[in-house]
């Protein structure tokens, strides 16, 4: 194993996961969650670490949760003084944002279009589709600039507004809602769910086959039946990730991809081209 390794953690909003890497390769040699729920396992990472010959690490940070992050940097500071950590901005990244305020776009969107960027053909745009606490779907051009996307509550996030807004809805678990549910719900809980998971592949779906159609005109190849696609030319690539991604990757066609590891990967490209100067 190499003596250059270093550690790339994606801090969200209801996870952390870290990824360690070689310096040339930009697919973790093994990954770590962290945070699952509300509860914090940082006792994990020393032995996560402990095999490998290398007395001190460099950490990349891509975080969306300054608590999170503090307790996490508090942690190294206290048990691994040695460490160096960098907490990424959008000015560490070798990504063009064509946005007013790229510095006010969430990392983790613009890390994941670094990763987009050596995933895609040359001259074709991209869709980004992140299934986490937030639902994200971005577009990157052609030419690898991210131009935006749309932001919308996640499936979680949801049921628990229908929670805090209702008087007689129940809050729902939605762990088992990785999988498609029955689009008709036979009781209250199985209707929200319904609600829950359909609801949000179709907003996907629908904001996947309009981004695309403003980057070439030749839709996404997907099945939405809401826009027919205008042009035979090859069909916008989808690259899906987050807990629920490869289930709605399913739903959305053969032009759509799950990259379960994208935010490590664009963290440990950021990492690389950092080293070696822009590109």
């Amino acid at each position: 194993m190499s003596n250059h390794l270093f550690v790339a953690a994606d801090v969200g909003n209801a996870r952390i996961k870290l990824g360690l890497f070689e310096e040339t390769v930009p697919e973790p040699l093994r990954t770590l969650p962290l945070l699952e729920g509300k509860i914090f396992q940082f006792d994990r990472i020393t032995p996560w670490l402990a095999d490998i010959a290398q007395e001190s690490f460099c950490w990349r940070i891509a975080s969306v949760n300054r608590p999170a992050t503090t307790w996490l940097i508090d942690w190294l500071r206290e048990h691994r003084p040695a460490d160096r950590v960098t907490l990424l901005a959008a000015d560490d990244l070798p990504l063009k944002v064509r946005l007013p305020r790229p510095d006010m776009v969430g990392i983790d969107r613009l890390v994941d279009a670094v990763a987009v960027n050596r995933l895609r053909r040359p001259g074709q745009p991209a869709a980004i589709v992140d299934v986490g606490t937030a639902i994200t779907v971005d577009l990157v051009s052609a030419e690898g600039v991210f131009l935006g996307g749309a932001i919308l509550p996640g499936i979680e996030m949801s049921a628990r507004a229908l929670l805090q807004f209702t008087d007689l809805l129940p809050l729902v678990d939605t762990s088992d809602l990785e999988s498609p549910p029955p689009p008709v719900g036979i009781d209250t809980v199985s209707a929200i769910q319904s609600g829950l998971y359909w609801g949000a592949v179709g907003a996907i779906r629908e904001l996947v086959q309009r981004q695309c159609e403003t980057a070439s005109g030749a839709g996404w190849g997907g099945s939405s039946t809401a826009t027919p696609t205008r042009s035979t030319a090859t069909p916008t690539p989808v690259f899906l990730t987050g807990g629920a991604g490869a289930a709605v990757a399913d739903l959305l066609g053969p032009a759509a991809c799950y990259v379960p590891n994208l935010t490590l990967a664009g963290i440990a490209l950021a990492v690389k081209t950092s080293a070696t100067g822009p590109q």
